[in-house]
């Protein structure tokens, strides 16, 4: 087989598709972002990012910076192996702490990434608790989707958010067959969230377990940024919360929080964490000075609600089209994966705008999207830009448009 000409047919297949990715090569600016410096063809231009999960500008926050640099003075740049051959540095076991304090847990668990803490503690749960079965929500994130399918166990996969569908088919298992019900609090395509209220009923009417993945919601949600599931009071119904360090906190690394001996569980069979080099200890101290500063700060939280709400309102008057939902994620909608790519390149292009196209497999075909993120770092000069460039490049291809608001 000649491989070379295997890969090559493949790739331009998805170009053909205009689905074909291209990394955009930029550099942050500390205390100047979501401004930025796009490097291209041999030289530069001025950018503004409206696609960055670093939801809060926390990743150029004086607390987080000063606790990034103390700790690289005090302990040197890498954690030096895995969590149990020398790689445990007290800043891991403090932000595990304040993970733990976060979400009201007995314990946490940090991981290299979501997308690891994910894939290492559904696999691990599902595979070693004999005779489980999985039941995971149908727009699950990829990470949740390959831990179940890891762990080999049986599993059910329950319509988007339909908590009737999830009642009939846990209902088809008797009470002694283990249950673990997968399922996200903010979904990062559609902004659309859960009703974990719900949710966490029809998992104590049939003895399930329950394990949320607050990925788009830690440091976003709740009076200290424990989530949607904090603002709503219901952490200390969930079984197993999962979330980031990478988006709202503004560094890196994912965890999952629970009871301890469940903690200890995942710890302990987890080859995901097992076998993985520890984060870097100036990574958890930063991470740990956001959380810490979010946990009495509701300035970031506020302001991006605002910016948020102003972006939508431009959108809706001058009609472009866009999902309404309760969250702070705007998919501004095309339905056309070449389109999207036109759409995007012309608007950094032409006006320095960095939005990414999002196109299949993240997204369903004919569902392509530019995923809009305000942040409070966004002025409301930067939003009048976005808007009136969105609505110049609408008019050029000749887009259908929404109602526009009265």
């Amino acid at each position: 087989m000649d491989f070379e000409a295997y890969f090559a047919r493949e790739l331009d297949g998805v170009r053909e598709e205009g689905r074909y990715r291209v990394f955009t090569d930029i550099k942050r600016h500390r205390g100047r972002f979501p401004h930025a410096t796009r490097f291209v063809d041999g030289g530069t231009q001025a950018v503004t990012v409206w696609c960055s999960n670093d939801y809060l500008g926390m990743g150029q926050h004086p607390k987080v910076i000063e606790a990034m640099h103390d700790c690289l003075d005090e302990c040197g740049a890498g954690a030096g192996g895995t969590r149990n051959i020398s790689g445990t540095n007290h800043y891991h076991v403090e932000l595990e702490a304040e993970l733990a304090d976060l979400h009201g847990k007995e314990a946490a668990l940090l991981f290299t990434s979501g997308y690891v803490s994910n894939w290492a503690g559904l696999s691990t749960l599902a595979s070693k608790i004999e005779g489980c079965v999985v039941f995971s929500d149908a727009l699950n994130h990829a990470s949740m989707i390959e831990g179940i399918r890891h762990s080999k166990a049986p599993y059910k996969i329950w319509n988007h958010n339909d908590v009737e569908d999830l009642d009939r088919k846990l209902a088809e298992y008797g009470p002694d067959v283990p249950k673990l019900v997968a399922f996200e609090s903010v979904y990062s395509m559609d902004g659309d969230i859960a009703p974990i209220a719900d949710i966490l009923d029809v998992c104590e009417k049939h003895g399930a377990m329950s394990y949320i993945d607050e990925v788009h919601a830690v440091g976003l949600y709740g009076p200290r940024g424990g989530g949607v599931a904090e603002r709503e009071g219901l952490m200390d119904r969930i079984t197993v919360i999962e979330g980031t360090l990478g988006k709202a906190y503004g560094v890196m690394g994912g965890y999952i929080a629970a009871s301890k001996d469940l903690v200890d569980f995942v710890r302990t069979f987890a080859s995901g964490f097992i076998f993985s080099t520890a984060l870097p200890p100036a990574i958890a101290a930063g991470a740990a000075a956001s959380i810490r500063h979010l946990k009495h700060s509701d300035a970031e939280r506020e302001l991006q609600r605002e910016r948020v709400a102003q972006v939508r309102r431009q959108l809706d008057i001058l009609g472009i089209p866009h999902i309404d939902n309760p969250s702070h994620i705007i998919p501004v909608m095309v339905g056309d994966a070449k389109k999207c790519k036109m759409i995007s390149d012309w608007l950094m292009d032409n006006h320095g705008i960095y939005v990414q196209p999002i196109n299949y497999p993240t997204v369903p075909v004919g569902t392509e999207r530019l995923r809009v993120t305000p942040s409070p770092v966004h002025g409301p000069g930067d939003i009048t830009r976005l808007v009136n460039a969105l609505s110049e490049i609408w008019s050029q291809c000749e887009l259908a448009r929404m109602a526009t608001a009265a």
